[in-house]
């Protein structure tokens, strides 16, 4: 009668392990990008976001650019236009900085016209630029600039 109590005892530990080793292995985390290798590529169908001037720049269009207005616009500059171009492309433009650099919510902006060569033709663009403190700066507004009448 005895061994019948000591079995029954067993048969409901293990029954205890086994119920505590599933619960347990719920609470199991470990990172998932492990599993996966870096070459992994993206299959998503969103395409990277054009530059704000246009979508007829490429990246290294872009890249040329934003150094361009990193000069025209700065504070401490003399606010004359600052050229670039991209001769593997044959773009160009040239920013032009209007008025003086202002502080909106902590960020110094600047107003400015564009004019780009592209390869659909010749494009005016005004906008807006801010840099926060320490920061790069980043078109906030850009529409199409015609000159006035």
């Amino acid at each position: 009668m005895c061994e019948g109590i000591h079995a029954g005892r067993g048969v409901a530990r293990a029954a205890a392990l086994v119920a505590a080793l599933a619960a347990g292995g719920c609470s199991i985390s470990f990172p998932l990008g492990s599993l996966v290798g870096e070459d992994v590529a993206t299959t998503s169908s969103v395409a990277p976001a054009p530059s704000p001037l246009s979508p007829e720049l490429t990246a290294e269009d872009w890249r040329r650019a934003r150094s361009a207005l990193e000069v025209a616009l700065d504070p401490f500059g003399n606010g004359t236009s600052a050229s670039w171009d991209n001769p593997e492309t044959g773009v160009k433009g040239a920013f032009l900085p209007l008025g003086q650099p202002y502080v909106k919510d902590g960020d110094v902006c600047r107003a400015f016209l564009a004019d780009l060569s592209l390869q659909v033709g010749a494009q005016a663009m005004q906008g807006t630029a801010c840099r926060p403190s320490g920061g790069g700066w980043s078109i906030t507004e850009v529409k199409p600039w015609r000159k006035p009448a």
